[in-house]
């Protein structure tokens, strides 16, 4: 028998690649924050400065809440969204001097943003300090959730520990038999994933290659297992993932309960949380009336009040006691429990158990969040595509040694016969599908006749490159190298000249198409940078072009993790590599490129210097392909 490790020791050994991951991260931090000054962060959407306290007060959960306005920089798109830890500063003379406590995002909308504070002396502090301003903090308690869910699944005894034995081992998954179920409105591939995924005792994994209606198959699985089970966990890597399936489900009729803030703060969205579900309890007035007892009673104590402990217990024993009644209520009623994975450890959960846990966007998340929910259920459903994007690991060594490799990976080599692939697509153009269909799927994805022929101008060619070293022969470009330039570690790359020319080229290509039509069908358009500098830049061009003006709500300009999950009618590409050596640096993960070039339904454009990226066999291939449709 081959060498090969335990499940206990690959989990061990898991454990220390995320310890060295918290090390790199906490220790790049801790740089970042005492190096990197003010008006950089600002720049890269991590902090707010300068910043106007608005009202405080204790929210629905009994929270300490205040709520902070940023006053300039508008413009810039930030990093904040709810359950990131912050931190409070002071600025004077461009010397940053932190406030001694750390508080929690608990909601932001556009420029306001509430955050969860410790206590009422530091409110007093807050309120009182000159030039404030707030910066995202280091986030230890995912580290630690993250940490002890793995101790949990190495010392794992009876269903936990026979998941983990059966992720790691080519042990048989176990099924249910019986025969197929048919859904009017899924396609063929659709359907057999929905009946993998109600056969399946331990674990199933639906596939999902771009457009292929992944969402539209979960959906149904859970709508078909919520026949079959009172209640199922739902969660997602991110707070937009979790928002994206819970909208979908409360719209085919299902209740949800969603544990944590949504990233888009609308009614809609905020009409199933549970903050919000909370508040409009018939007993909600009659705790709030006790609470409010409570801080009074603690704020007037008078000295030598030998009832005061029996008055406050007495009072506190009844806030409890409907707690417990609002609580009981609105989970019983709840038939999807949705949250991220790291909230799936909120104290709202604890001894809760569920039949099914369904991960959307698996092949993002580390598999350390994966076992936090885990070891409530007694099934798993994993939900994604491991050739988009990856889980982000800051640590080199790390990621050499595999941090990176998902629980969804890991199950996909391990057990091909509990996977399901969707074949068919509904976005792109055929072209456009096809290439990244042969390229990370073997040719097996296939275009929805509806969409196949998809265009934008008569005779038009869905994918283009343009070269912009060919442009320096025209005079207009005569004096511009279109070469990369380095600034700063953590931003990266920009090629200024390609910058421009990305803009001219979509103007070309605008003109081409008529004003009148681009507003009229409302065209739209993503402009993706690998490098955040050159994105960054981007915006700040299109913002000055008067061209553009009429089309600014047209156009979206963002990295590739900017735009996962979304799409649009024409997607720009400015690679910024462009040097004698052939350096493409992380252009070298491929699963971005999948990402960038499947965001589109009819148009992809190409900004790239050809000598250095086709270097790069993948490259090579793709300039290749692309050449062969301009020609066909």
């Amino acid at each position: 028998m081959s060498q090969q490790a335990s499940p206990i020791q690959a989990l061990q050994q898991q454990r220390l690649l995320l310890e060295l991951e918290y090390q790199t991260e906490k220790e790049t931090f801790r740089k970042q924050t005492e190096e990197m000054g003010v008006q950089r962060k600002v720049k890269r959407g991590d902090a707010w400065y300068p910043l106007k306290v608005d009202k405080s007060y204790y929210n629905s959960l009994n929270q300490l809440a205040v709520e902070v306005i940023r006053t300039s920089d508008q413009e810039i798109e930030h990093t904040f969204e709810f359950g990131k830890t912050v931190m409070f500063f002071s600025c004077e003379d461009n010397k940053i001097k932190y406030l001694p406590f750390t508080a929690t995002v608990s909601y932001v909308d556009g420029d306001r943003m509430v955050c969860i504070i410790p206590n009422n002396g530091y409110l007093v502090t807050l309120q009182n300090t000159q030039n404030l301003g707030v910066q995202l903090s280091f986030d230890e308690t995912s580290y630690r959730l993250m940490m002890e869910a793995l101790d949990r699944a190495i010392k794992g005894k009876s269903r936990l520990g026979y998941l983990r034995d059966l992720f790691y081992t080519h042990q048989k998954a176990e099924t249910f038999v019986f025969p197929p179920m048919h859904f009017p409105y899924l396609n063929q591939t659709q359907e057999d994933a929905v009946n993998m995924v109600l056969r399946a005792k331990d674990v199933a994994i639906v596939h999902g290659p771009p457009g292929t209606g992944k969402t539209t198959t979960l959906v149904e699985a859970i709508r078909e297992t919520l026949m079959r089970e009172s209640q199922v966990l739902v969660c997602a890597q991110s707070n937009m993932a979790v928002d994206w399936i819970s909208e979908k489900l409360v719209d085919r009729g299902i209740n949800v309960l969603r544990i944590g803030n949504p990233t888009r703060v609308n009614d809609k969205m905020l009409s199933f949380t549970y903050e919000r579900r909370f508040e409009a309890h018939p007993d909600y007035p009659h705790l709030w009336a006790i609470r409010k007892a409570i801080r009074e009673l603690r704020a007037h104590r008078k000295r030598g009040d030998e009832k005061f402990h029996q008055k406050l217990e007495s009072l506190k024993g009844r806030a409890t006691e409907l707690e417990i009644r609002i609580n009981n209520e609105l989970f019983g009623e709840a038939r999807v429990i949705a949250c991220t994975l790291v909230g799936a450890a909120n104290r709202l959960l604890d001894g809760q158990k569920y039949g099914t846990l369904f991960i959307d966007e698996a092949a993002q998340a580390l598999e350390a969040a994966c076992w936090i929910p885990i070891r409530r259920v007694s099934r798993v459903i994993l939900a994604g595509d491991h050739c988009q994007l990856p889980p982000t690991v800051k640590s080199i060594a790390a990621l050499k040694a595999g941090l990176d490799k998902t629980l969804m990976e890991r199950i996909v080599e391990m057990k091909p016969e509990v996977v399901t692939l969707l074949k068919m697509q509904y976005r792109m153009n055929d072209d456009i599908m096809r290439f990244s269909s042969n390229y990370f799927y073997d040719g097996q994805v296939e275009s929805a006749p509806n969409v196949k022929y998809r265009g934008i101008l008569d005779l038009d060619v869905a994918m283009e490159w343009v070269n912009p070293s060919e442009n320096s022969e025209y005079s207009e470009y005569s004096d511009k190298s279109f070469k990369e330039t380095f600034i700063g570690e953590s931003f990266g790359r920009i090629n200024k000249d390609e910058a421009e020319l990305t803009l001219n080229t979509l103007q070309q290509y605008f003109e081409r198409i008529s004003k009148q039509r681009l507003l009229d069908e409302r065209i739209d358009v993503g402009i993706i940078s690998p490098y955040r500098a050159q994105v960054q830049y981007l915006r700040r061009l299109l913002m000055k072009r008067e061209f553009f003006k009429p089309f600014r709500r047209q156009i979206s300009i963002n990295t590739v993790d900017g735009f996962q999950g979304q799409e649009r009618d024409i997607i720009v590409l400015s690679m910024v590599r462009s040097n004698d050596d052939g350096q493409i640096g992380f252009l070298r993960d491929l699963r971005r490129m999948n990402v960038a070039i499947t965001r589109a339904r009819m148009k992809v454009i190409i900004l790239g210097d050809v000598a250095t990226l086709t270097r790069h066999p993948f490259y090579r291939q793709l300039w290749q392909y692309i050449q062969s449709l301009s020609n066909a």
